[in-house]
Order: C-alpha cells, then sequence, then structure tokens
C-alpha cells in the first residue's frame, strides 16, 4: 500500500491546523495582556481573534461546518452579539 491520494499526502490534519491556530491567536492575547496594550485598535484586534477562535471552534470542533445554514447563522450571531457587547462595554 502507498499513499497516493491527496488526504494522505498531507503533512498536518486540518483540525491540527485549526488547533495550532488556537493557540496562537491565544498565545497572541496572553501577550497583548503580558505587555499591557491599550487603545481601541488593541481592543478591536482582540475581539477580531476572539470571533476568529469562536467561529473555528464552532466550525471544526462542534462539527457546524457542514450543518444547516440556520444553525451557523445562529451560532455566528450568539458569537457576533458577545463580541459586540463586550466591545461596548469597554467602550464607555
Amino acid at each position: 500500500m502507498t499513499a497516493n491520494t491527496p488526504a494522505q499526502r498531507r503533512w498536518i490534519r486540518p483540525c491540527t491546523l485549526v488547533w495550532l491556530i488556537l493557540v496562537a491567536l491565544t498565545l497572541l492575547a496572553f501577550a497583548v495582556g503580558k505587555l499591557e496594550l491599550t487603545g481601541s485598535t488593541v481592543v478591536a484586534l482582540i475581539l477580531a481573534s476572539t470571533f476568529i477562535k469562536a467561529q473555528l471552534v464552532t466550525d471544526y470542533f462542534m462539527g457546524l461546518k457542514f450543518a444547516r445554514p440556520l444553525w451557523r447563522i445562529l451560532t455566528t450571531a450568539w458569537i457576533v452579539i458577545v463580541c459586540v457587547g463586550i466591545g461596548l462595554a469597554w467602550s464607555w
């Protein structure tokens, strides 16, 4: 048996790649907090990374990537509501 299919030739599985992205974004947020960076641009970037992380978790680890559009819309709307709420709370 030889590895001839494209899936067998991959050097990294998609979920492993997603996990590495999640770790990198978490370390980025940690570094921002440790360096005590402030400002609306920094908060916007952290909220954007939070949105990306939440979307990756719902798509790959909750298995909603191939779910019905209604479920994807609901989860994405919830993530947006939470991020907007945090952004508004920070700005006041």
